[in-house]
């Protein structure tokens, strides 16, 4: 009684074939030992059509619950019932055996355990009907508990590799949701960047140009709109400058944020022809993505600035690196007019131009801080995110 298939029927077909030649050539010679064999021939016989068809799940639903577990106990019943009565009917025990086999793998080891009692009970009972050996007593019960151990294996192999392909699916549709996850994340910081990029600059530049326009159809003040016009283009051309580099930092893979930060420090100061110093304090260590390009575009807009209100000025870049966060300050010397004006000796959270602010509001996704303001004669720029524990 194997795993149900046309192969294993054809086996067990031809196995109950085979085993019913061997009975009837080689009757038994106890008195009442041929009938014996052919009641648990027959009844063989019919539960192996019950447990085909309960394999194939094609007993009604109401019955199926008690008749494929009755098929079951009949054919190790049967078997054993005939082995007692010696001759060729011996060998019938081989189809009690796989029976129990099946029965354990199919129905529990509770239904084996009860099968198998019920087989080595009708065993002792046709062993003092038909005066058997010893033999008969204990090694028939042997092979009925090897049916059973191996059919309790099977079981539990089955579970496993059951509880495997479970798993295997489960990790499937979880490797799914991570790839989909990934693509939200990314279409995500796609559009922040150019939420970043283009919503306050295009913003802007729409509100110059409607100045201009009203300029010149209600005031009729072509100077006054020429101005406008001209810091339009302003605009447009930094906007221009802010979306080229938010593409670079989008198509190309980033380097650590201490390399990447000193990249773009040198490269301001060969394009603006100023000093920049870059220090490192603290043992860098990994910095997430959308945290190196956070802070990458918060150095690149403070250097932007730097070089707009105090050209020539000489500037410091600073990046900390602690156990529970990573900061970067960038510090430049005001012009002389600017330091003059300039009354607040602490830091200010920055409420005022559209670069810092979207920087603001990006280091606020990541639950860190960016702020900006004049100390003394200088003017910083301090960014902090704070970082997870390895």
């Amino acid at each position: 009684m194997l795993q149900g298939g046309a192969a294993a029927w054809t086996t067990r077909t031809v196995g109950l074939i085979v085993i019913g030649v061997l009975t009837f050539t080689h009757p038994s010679t106890v008195a009442g030992g041929p009938t014996t064999q052919l009641i648990a021939f027959i009844a063989l016989c019919l539960g192996q059509l019950g447990w085909a068809l309960g394999e194939a799940k094609k007993l009604p639903e109401r019955s199926r619950g008690y008749l494929w577990p009755g098929t079951g106990m009949l054919i190790v019943a049967a078997g054993c019932l005939g082995a007692t009565a010696a001759g060729g009917g011996t060998f019938l025990i081989a189809f009690a055996v796989t029976g129990l086999m099946a029965a354990t793998t199919e129905l529990g080891l509770v239904f084996g355990v009860a099968a198998g009692a019920l087989g080595v009970l009708v065993t002792e009972i046709g062993g003092v009907v038909f005066n058997e050996s010893v033999g008969t007593y204990v090694g028939f019960p042997l092979l009925l508990a090897i049916g059973l151990l191996f059919g309790n294996n099977r079981a539990d192999y089955r579970i496993r590799a059951e509880q495997a392909a479970a798993l295997l699916e489960q990790q499937v549709r979880l490797q799914a949701e991570q790839r989909r996850a990934d693509v939200l994340d990314e279409r995500t910081r796609l559009a922040r960047e150019i939420h970043d990029v283009l919503a306050h600059s295009l913003g802007a530049l729409g509100i110059q140009i409607q100045m201009a326009r009203a300029l010149i159809t209600d005031r009729n003040d072509t100077e006054a709109a020429l101005e406008a016009l001209a810091a339009a283009q302003r605009m447009a051309s930094e906007g221009l400058v802010e979306t080229r580099r938010a593409v670079h930092a989008l198509r190309v893979d980033t380097l650590p944020l201490h390399e990447e930060l000193a990249k773009a420090a040198a490269d301001h100061a060969e394009r603006q022809h100023v000093l920049v110093h870059c220090d490192i304090e603290g043992e860098p260590r990994p910095v997430p993505p959308d945290a190196t390009v956070a802070l990458l575009r918060s150095a690149q807009e403070a250097l932007v600035n730097a070089a707009k209100h105090a050209p020539g000025a000489e500037i410091e870049v600073h990046l900390v690196y602690s156990a529970e966060s990573v900061r970067l300050a960038i510090a430049n010397d005001l012009a002389a007019s600017e330091a003059a004006a300039a009354d607040a000796p602490r830091l200010q959270t920055i409420d005022g131009g559209y670069g810092l602010t979207g920087m603001r509001e990006r280091m606020k996704l990541l639950r860190g801080t960016l702020e900006a303001g004049p100390v003394g004669n200088r003017w910083i720029v301090a960014a902090e995110v704070p970082l997870g524990q390895d």
